[in-house]
């Protein structure tokens, strides 16, 4: 029997107006898809949209209907399925990844397995996941390191003329390891010149200090080795790692991005194949979406999965953060519920 498909918007509101160096939002639409076998089995998806890569949940739901007669007779048919969804719409990560997500969550109750456990992965692999403070005031920012205090690691948004103001009040706040985001803000000269001052505030790595297409400016950056360069707007799919490789340091994965968990694994595997340091990121998502990339953690070096932590109404239960170190579920395919569904 033919697989039902269900989609439905929701409304994430964000605990602050969460802003990054190109603006931002206080609430994000993101779209819940659910899959139906003949047995009554469902396996959900999460489509967490970027305007930056020209999706919304809007387009999520046009290209869903364009995919709907693209959906396998065979819920284990994954690799010639994705690869009909590229072909049918190449641009629309976010929309392919929500139904890649809810054939493996298939897959996983068919077999009553969790999908990490498919993948032949250790869950006590999975690295400790950072914390993202958005750009704000000094209150605010100091707030914000306060409320992540469960959190042993702190993701800072950077790419203003106040960075180094923003660094210090971060610094006066907690002695936590470091890591920053420019999101493409910065010119060749600016992150040369911040570098050294990131290095001197216990920074780790930083992360797409310029233009995803400067590739000789982030080879710049690297040479400097004052610090590892990890990029995420210059790395979307697999077939990016290659020209990146000896550039850069590492990349950032996002299943909206890149658009199906089994991309992901591709893009882990090239990354290894050339050195590279694996992270795995995020949009602001719900526990649904999270869960699905923190399967694969137990592959990657650093995580950045706090999507969820950053919403005050998250509809569902996946995988954990405990102590800032990421809790896989055991449940069969993804193993997320809805909270209602939930009794303590």
């Amino acid at each position: 029997m033919a697989l039902r498909l269900v989609a439905e918007v929701i409304t994430l509101k964000t605990k602050h107006p969460f802003v990054i160096a190109r603006g931002g939002d206080d609430d994000t639409r993101v779209v819940w898809v659910r899959l139906t076998d003949g047995d009554g089995l469902e396996g959900w998806g999460e489509a967490d949209p970027s305007r930056y890569y020209g999706e919304t949940a809007d387009t999520v739901l046009g290209a869903l209907k364009r995919l709907e007669p693209h959906l396998p007779a065979d819920p284990f048919d994954l690799d010639a399925t994705e690869a009909k969804f590229a072909q049918v719409v190449p641009k629309n990560g976010a929309a392919r990844v929500a139904l890649s997500a809810a054939l493996h969550d298939l897959v996983g109750k068919r077999l009553n397995q969790p999908v990490w456990r498919l993948w032949g992965l250790d869950p006590a692999r999975a690295p400790r996941s950072s914390f993202t403070i958005g750009l704000d005031t000094p209150e605010k920012i100091r707030q914000k390191v306060q409320e992540a205090s469960a959190y042993p690691i702190l993701k800072i948004k950077l790419g203003t003329d106040r960075d180094e103001a923003i660094l210090r009040t971060v610094r006066d706040a907690t002695d936590k390891p470091l890591r920053v985001d420019a999101n493409a803000g910065w010119t060749r000269e600016r992150a040369l010149h911040m570098l050294p001052i990131l290095k001197e505030f216990g920074v780790e790595f930083v992360e797409q200090p310029l233009p995803p297409d400067d590739l000789e400016g982030l080879a710049a950056v690297r040479r400097r080795g004052i610090l590892p360069v990890v990029v995420d707007e210059s790395c979307i799919v697999a077939t990016d790692i290659p020209r990146l490789a000896g550039a850069v340091d590492g990349i950032n994965i996002k299943l909206a991005k890149c658009g199906s968990l089994r991309e992901a694994l591709r893009m882990i595997a090239t990354a290894r194949a050339h050195g590279m340091l694996v992270m795995v990121g995020c949009m602001i998502e719900s526990s649904l979406g999270i869960t699905a990339a923190a399967h694969f953690t137990p592959l990657v070096d650093a995580a950045d999965l706090d999507g969820a932590a950053l919403t005050v109404n998250d509809p569902f239960l996946g995988a954990t953060i405990e102590g800032g170190q990421i809790r896989l579920p055991t449940g069969p395919g993804l193993g997320v519920r809805r909270r209602s569904d939930h009794t303590p």
